[in-house]
């Protein structure tokens, strides 16, 4: 079924009773059903003297949330697989705030090396970071395999994104709350984990492997957090959805493809439903920055979560599996060589 058709708000959101997170239970997680007030860009804090990270901060998504926590004076690392992009990226964003504390990475998930290298690069000139904003990500693109084998979007999403993470994690602040934030999609809600398909799937589906991916971030976000918990660390792993918002995101499958109807059509979602980029941002920058705990999930609620000011949400109940987020961090662990620090 093509993404475009997958997107279409039909139906109402699915509510999850309190306390309810499938059959499995999920210990430290925050209990479902609380109401909170959508947070706003008025909302964001003072970040000074607070060093955030964050991944594919060259357009969408990653540009807007950078934008807007360099405005609230944190010293950005904007990371980018490519230096000229990152550049640009660099200039749009200090012509936007002029006093920007920010400075490039070059980082590309698609490649395990790459990632070695950009963490010791990252170590080597901040040796103490606050918040880590796992943002970048593929989108339904044809099949193709990272660097190292992997299926390209399960390998960028979640393989990458776990590597980093594991090979930063000394760096975050583990005394005084620092955050893991890692941006999902409601696509998740579609997704299932499927590991005979890792690190590459028999039959390719891009949407069944994009929504996997998708659900691999929050499996990965609890499981994260369950271990902070069990550790001395006070950091905290949060999830977020920046629901349908206008990136380049949707773009990349399409232009790959070649194909101009696929391409037209999202380009027609994306007038009729797509949210702005900096309203899709401030669920990034809400779980990054406000008033959540370890285990939330954070994102819009209007139109099945296509839109919206974020609020704190429950993600699909298959995402509180806990068996399955085990099992997902041990292949994980084994197919990118890192393990995690833990105890810290």
């Amino acid at each position: 079924m093509p993404l475009w058709r997958s997107l279409t708000p039909l139906g109402h959101p699915s509510r999850i009773s309190p306390g309810v997170a499938g059959t499995v239970s999920v210990g430290c997680l925050r209990p479902g059903g609380r109401s909170t007030r959508v947070f706003t860009e008025n909302d964001i804090p003072r970040m000074d003297g607070k060093v955030v990270v964050v991944t594919g901060a060259n357009s969408g998504i990653g540009f807007e949330a950078s934008r807007m926590l360099a405005g609230r004076g944190a010293h950005v690392v904007m990371s980018c697989r490519d230096e000229g992009r990152m550049g640009a990226a660099l200039t749009s964003l200090r012509a936007m705030v002029p006093d920007a504390k920010v400075e490039g990475l070059v980082l590309d998930l698609a490649s395990l090396g790459s990632i070695e290298r950009a963490s010791n690069e990252l170590a080597n000139s901040h040796p103490h970071i606050d918040v880590l904003v796992n943002n970048a990500g593929v989108m339904a693109v044809p099949e193709r395999t990272t660097v190292d084998g992997f299926e390209l979007q399960f390998g960028t999403n979640h393989l990458g994104h776990f590597a980093f993470t594991g090979r930063i994690l000394p760096l975050l602040d583990h005394v005084n709350g620092g955050r893991v934030v890692t941006v999902s999609s409601l696509l998740h809600r579609q997704g299932r984990i499927d590991f005979g398909a890792i690190p590459r799937p028999g039959k390719y589906d891009q949407g069944r492997q994009y929504s996997m991916s998708k659900l691999a971030n929050l499996l990965f976000t609890y499981e994260l957090e369950r271990r902070f918990r069990k550790s001395s660390s006070t950091a905290i792993a949060i999830g977020c959805h920046p629901g349908y918002s206008s990136t380049n995101l949707q773009h990349v499958g399409p232009k790959m493809r070649g194909s101009l109807l696929e391409a037209l059509m999202m380009r027609a979602m994306n007038a009729l439903v797509a949210q702005p980029a900096a309203v899709g941002a401030l669920a990034t920058v809400m779980a990054a920055t406000g008033d959540v705990r370890g285990g939330d999930y954070v994102g819009g609620t209007r139109m099945n979560q296509l839109r919206g000011l974020p609020e704190i949400l429950r993600s699909s109940p298959a995402s509180y599996d806990h068996e399955t987020a085990e099992r997902l961090w041990g292949v994980s662990e084994t197919l990118t060589g890192v393990t995690y620090p833990f105890p810290l």
